[in-house]
């Protein structure tokens, strides 16, 4: 039986995605951005002069883009899986754009947050903690669950702050978490917590904007009572 032979475009479409990892797109040219788009329609093939030929066929890259579905099947060698996929970018290019200009979701009054998180404290008997990531934008990506107790242990709630925030491609973070006594009002530790947690953020590019306790029903803004400017 004859040995399987090792694809002889291996090593080049490695060099591609290291390079499109280590520096992004800006200095590649169009033709090279394309190539790296149709190596998910062809596992083994070179496609490198089929990149060359619809730069050449449509203009530049966003040309390609712009091309009908009927239009890149007429170039040779592009198959319905490439000239779906050509189609496929700039629609979720389009839907992303659209999302991100959008002011949908932004969070202009902290209070807005209170209808979001309440759910997550009532009947709560143990003290639990999230992190509410926001874009640049004040738009909210996700709302995630610190763990129960953390708040307290300076050390772990930092390293999940911090791992939670990066993951999420933060620019701006709110903390919450619930007092079982059934008094929302912030203690010294939560104070000196989230004042060591605003400055690790800060040191990464992330704003920690406000700290939020609950207790029965009530919410108090650590912001909105001065506890943050010291």
């Amino acid at each position: 039986m004859a040995a399987k032979k090792d694809n002889p475009h291996a090593g080049h479409r490695e060099r591609m995605r290291r390079e499109f990892l280590n520096g992004g797109a800006a200095g590649m040219a169009d033709h090279r951005l394309l190539e790296m788009l149709l190596f998910y329609t062809n596992s083994r093939g070179d496609v490198n002069p089929l990149a060359h030929q619809l730069v050449n066929e449509f203009g530049s890259l966003s040309g390609v883009f712009h091309a009908t579905y009927d239009q890149l099947l007429n170039v040779p060698g592009v198959g319905p899986s490439a000239a779906l996929l050509l189609q496929l970018i700039p629609a979720a290019a389009a839907r992303y754009m659209q999302e991100t200009a959008s002011f949908d979701g932004q969070i202009v009054d902290i209070w807005q947050l209170k209808d979001q998180l309440d759910p997550n404290f009532i009947g709560q008997r143990d003290e639990l903690a999230y992190l509410v990531c926001m874009d640049g934008k004040s738009k909210v990506l996700a709302i995630r669950e610190l763990g129960q107790g953390v708040v307290d242990a300076v050390h772990i709630v930092s390293r999940k702050v911090m791992e939670t925030a990066l993951a999420c491609n933060a620019s701006q973070v709110v903390l919450a978490h619930n007092h079982v006594s059934g008094i929302a009002c912030p203690s010294e530790a939560d104070v000196v917590t989230t004042l060591h947690l605003k400055r690790l953020l800060a040191d990464v590019g992330v704003m920690l904007i406000d700290h939020l306790i609950f207790a029965g029903g009530d919410m108090v803004s650590m912001a909105q009572s001065g506890l943050l400017r010291r």
